[in-house]
């Protein structure tokens, strides 16, 4: 199957509109309207995006979701004001977003200028961002991140190599960006020992209480993408022949055990958790039929275990990892997890407006995540009610500091607003 880079329909990496101060005034004004109001006109093509759903204790007013972006712009791991201005922009009256990926230690990071949640100084940090998406009548959920082999000794603490389920390093070429934002090949990580897993379990636990105390209303589990819990899940990355390895079932127990844990501790009604059965992304793979049967199982385990789960959140198989979507027809989907799942599903990956009305409308997902649009139009939902025109994005400053690219781009102008009903 060939690659592509992935694209939206008529999208471009060209920049943002500049005019920094006639963008602030739009957008404040549009923005609070929007927030204010719950009544949004929706062409009729789009009805089956904007029905009510309920997710957990929290009913949302449509179905389309922001997804956890990555976009290190958080110094020192900690919350800036700006990403409270970010996020306020881009929520909506019932409208679930999933925060960037929050680690939730020290041995948990791997990416410059990612946000923590592990120290009272982050949680206090976070405030203001949760607060700002509350004031907007958004419902606000953290990512809980931990990259595992995904790192470099310099995020570790004395130098120590990073943490996975084995000792295989990421050998797809791809590469690993210290805190000085330096390109260099993933080293091989050590493999957990057997006495360090409650450990594991426990920073995510503690991860979820301090999200909870920052003022989110749930978190999600980040199990997919190649991370720790995908380490230990998928059959590439696991070699261990002890109680996590071997069988279906002791590959999917850490992230069963991290489940429940967080579970017990802040309510099965405020977890989520994101999978991803057939990404490739950061060399953690299963073969089709593998990756079939196993989430098969894990959905049935789920409902067995959590049957008052939040939701969950699976990649579509056309993304092969990262931007990276494949071309022509892929020839697998996630319908056989949709029939197995008792919680309500989530899907995301490569979704245009079409596709995401037709998702929703054949009862194959429950919400659609969108992540690139998103970051360009942060009236995404009131842009795909009026199947109104988008925003192109600019790749150059999805993970750059500064505004440019993160807080600039504008609202819909009702003025360019023509509807034919």
């Amino acid at each position: 199957m060939k690659q592509l880079q992935a694209a939206g329909p008529q999208m471009g990496s060209v920049k943002p509109a500049s005019s920094a101060r006639q963008i602030l005034v739009s957008r404040s004004a549009i923005a609070s309207r929007v927030a204010a109001n719950p009544g949004l006109t929706v062409k009729e093509d789009a009805a089956p995006l904007f029905t009510s759903f309920k997710i957990g204790k929290y009913e949302l007013q449509h179905r389309v979701i922001m997804a956890p972006l990555t976009r290190c712009r958080a110094p020192n791991n900690l919350p800036v004001p700006d990403m409270a201005t970010y996020y306020a922009q881009r929520a909506s009256l019932g409208g679930l977003i999933i925060s960037e990926g929050t680690v939730i230690s020290e041995q948990a990071r791997g990416y410059p200028n990612t946000p923590g949640i592990w120290t009272a100084e982050q949680v206090a940090a976070w405030q203001p961002v949760t607060q700002a998406v509350r004031d907007r009548g958004g419902v606000f959920f953290c990512q809980l991140w931990h990259v595992g082999r995904a790192s470099h000794p310099d995020y570790q603490l004395g130098g120590a190599a990073p943490v996975s389920a084995s000792a295989v390093p990421v050998g797809d070429g791809s590469v690993v960006f210290t805190p000085r934002s330096e390109a260099c090949p993933f080293p091989t990580p050590r493999a957990l020992q057997l006495d360090e897993i409650p450990g594991l379990v426990q920073q995510f636990v503690d991860a979820a209480r301090n999200a909870i105390a920052a003022g989110f209303h749930g978190v999600e589990v980040h199990a997919a993408n190649g991370y720790i819990i995908d380490q230990f899940w998928k059959d590439n990355t696991n070699l261990r022949t002890d109680a996590y390895g071997g069988s279906t079932a002791n590959k999917a127990r850490l992230m069963l055990q991290v489940l429940e844990a967080v579970a017990a501790a802040v309510g099965e009604e405020h977890v989520g958790v994101r999978l991803c059965p057939y990404n490739v992304w950061m060399d953690a793979t299963d073969g089709i039929d593998a990756a079939v049967d196993k989430n098969v199982w894990l959905m049935q385990e789920l409902q067995q275990r959590l049957p008052d789960l939040t939701y969950v959140h699976m990649v579509e198989p056309r993304v092969a990892g990262g931007n990276v979507e494949l071309e022509g027809e892929v020839g697998h989907s996630l319908a056989p997890f949709r029939q197995a799942c008792g919680s309500p599903f989530l899907v995301a990956g490569g979704h245009s407006r079409a596709s995401a009305i037709a998702a929703v409308s054949s009862g194959q997902a429950g919400g659609v995540v969108f992540g690139r649009f998103f970051v360009a139009n942060p009236d995404l939902p009131r842009r795909l009610a009026l199947d109104a025109p988008l925003n192109p994005y600019n790749r150059d400053t999805f993970y750059t500091p500064g505004l440019e690219g993160y807080t600039d781009y504008p609202f819909l102008n009702e003025q360019q607003v023509v509807v034919s009903f």
